[in-house]
């Protein structure tokens, strides 16, 4: 039960947040919060050491930090704030820079075809569809909440959680 729940519950957070954020532009507090709120559960399930955990809330602050400057300064949104912040809870150390990386890299090329989309005409079949329409209008943010929650998904294998997974699933060990 515990590795379907590690297993499933990161990874749909993360899909949810990218499918909010592309229908409607916003990443809703309740994920980050349940981000949170997992963490925490499953950190005292596997066994987390309280120095590890602690680290865990240090690279939390310092992300958080490093995001709101950004929110505050008008370069990302503010659940994509939240959002990273929570990830990087959930990624650690070891894996942070790696998040962070594919993240940029996914938001560049998110970026790319949001640019090259806005320089199209809009299908008449589609305009009245308004998650659509948002994504073809230039003066709309690119919703950012897909490259972070698709890295997420490429680095979660990575990490511990799926260590504990593997360690739980093998008898005797």
């Amino acid at each position: 039960m515990l590795q379907a729940a590690l297993v499933s519950f990161f990874p749909f957070l993360m899909i949810y947040s990218a499918f909010s954020d592309l229908v409607s532009m916003t990443i809703p507090n309740k994920v980050s919060l349940a981000l949170i709120a997992g963490f925490v559960a499953f950190a005292y399930w596997t066994g987390m050491s309280l120095e590890t955990f602690a680290w865990h809330w240090a690279l939390f602050a310092i992300v958080l930090v490093a995001a709101i400057a950004l929110f505050a300064s008008g370069h990302i949104g503010g659940g994509d704030a939240k959002l990273a912040a929570a990830t990087v809870l959930w990624l650690g150390w070891e894996h942070a820079l790696s998040y962070l990386f594919v993240a940029s890299l996914i938001g560049a090329a998110l970026t790319i075809v949001m640019m090259r989309l806005r320089g199209n005409i809009m299908p008449h079949r589609i305009e009245h569809v308004e998650w659509i329409a948002r994504l073809y209008r230039a003066d709309s943010g690119i919703p950012y909440g897909i490259a972070l929650g698709a890295a997420a998904i490429v680095i979660y294998p990575e990490t511990r959680w799926m260590e504990s997974v593997f360690s739980l699933t093998v008898p005797g060990m």
